[in-house]
């Protein structure tokens, strides 16, 4: 049987402001960009979704059996099989498909390769499997997506990328109410403002870096619990800081450290959103270079603990700051540990900037970006 091909595309995200504040019911100021993964679809007429990507082994899992396991933590299928599984609860008529995936999001680009997948997959089954009366939302998409990484794939991230790459465009986002977050479109050209925005490849390696990425919401949690509650969006500033005398010695002076950070980098988004709004690109800049002082200070997702030899994401760091010569702004992008440093460049500075990254880092370690306007779509 001729079956018909669809077509479906699904975009990287980069994080502008909010390192590390989603997973505390904070405020993100996030882009889809023009990086994307996509995927040929074919209805197959049986009870498997088959993946094949390119660079990945093939994917293959049954629709009737959508529980988790085990033994595909950390692993595509996991992916999949929880979206395929969230769907499901939701009364989509699953049926078998093979999809045909490749992508321009690079894994470990610090662009959320996961997160493209995974809407990736969301779009596929609320198009071909939902009536269009029943179709879910972006944001709901991105929460499935969320879901599976937490639940199947094993690790506890927030709920940023997923809502970037689903929702597309620049979009602030208020996590106060993870199950209904407000997201605020913003318009804002970075290249008519006379900046690149660039994304920088460390060449670090994201391997055997998840418990030092589940290090910082796990110490807060501890942190919280002390004060009676879950995430630090629903303790008051000052009630922290009047708790530090107790604090000090219960938890590890990171802990406090990274709620320091998140209480500062939270109100920063919102001034970076209204900064974009009233076009004080200015008062951006200096946000933006804000936050990465604070990441490295405060938030201490830099370096890797007792890595001494290998300090891929501060050279980097050094490199943007002696380069840009107090023009532009830079900061860690992400998760950090590894991964990409974010930079926004004069247009006039910009080909030496690149020039002198890439004699350092090698070729193509520098990438030049902009903001896609979609989200996850079917492209026909």
């Amino acid at each position: 049987m001729n079956r018909p091909t669809y077509h479906f595309s699904a975009p990287g995200r980069t994080e502008i402001g909010g390192n590390h504040t989603d997973h505390q019911h904070g405020c993100v100021l996030a882009g889809a960009v023009n990086l994307e993964t996509t995927a040929q679809v074919r209805l197959n007429g049986t009870d498997l979704i088959r993946v094949a990507s390119e660079s990945y082994p093939a994917v293959e899992i049954a629709l009737s059996d959508l529980a988790i396991h085990e033994d595909e933590r950390n692993t595509t299928a996991a992916l999949v099989r929880g979206v395929a599984a969230a769907f499901a609860a939701r009364g989509a008529k699953l049926t078998g498909f093979d999809a045909q995936v490749q992508s321009t999001v690079l894994p470990g680009s610090g662009l959320s390769s996961s997160a493209a997948f995974e809407v990736l997959i969301g779009t596929i089954c609320n198009e071909l499997f939902l009536d269009a009366d029943e179709r879910l939302s972006p944001v709901e998409i991105a929460r499935i997506g969320q879901w599976a990484e937490n639940q199947y794939f094993g690790k506890p991230c927030g709920l940023m990328d997923q809502t970037a790459s689903a929702v597309g465009g620049m979009v602030f986002i208020d996590f106060a109410d993870p199950a209904a977050p407000v997201v605020r479109r913003i318009d804002f050209d970075f290249a008519a403002a006379g900046h690149a925005l660039c994304i920088i490849d460390t060449g670090a390696d994201h391997a055997d870096l998840t418990d030092e990425y589940a290090a910082i919401p796990g110490e807060l949690k501890a942190l919280c619990r002390l004060m009676g509650r879950e995430y630090l969006r629903e303790i008051p500033e000052d009630a922290f800081y009047a708790a530090l005398p107790r604090l000090r010695g219960q938890v590890p002076d990171r802990a406090i450290l990274r709620a320091i950070h998140f209480y500062q980098e939270n109100a920063r988004v919102m001034a970076q959103a209204e900064a974009l709004e009233q076009n004080d690109f200015p008062r951006f800049l200096e946000l933006v270079s804000a936050s990465g002082r604070s990441s490295f200070m405060y938030l201490q997702n830099i370096t890797p603990a007792g890595a001494v030899a290998h300090q891929d994401v501060a050279l980097t760091l050094a490199l943007c700051d002696t380069l840009l010569g107090r023009r532009g702004a830079f900061r860690v992008h992400g998760g950090g540990f590894a991964g990409t440093v974010q930079a926004f460049v004069p247009m006039d500075l910009l080909d030496s900037f690149r020039d002198g990254i890439e004699a350092v880092l090698g070729q193509g370690a520098c990438h030049v970006l902009s903001i896609r306007p979609e989200g996850g779509i079917r492209v026909k």
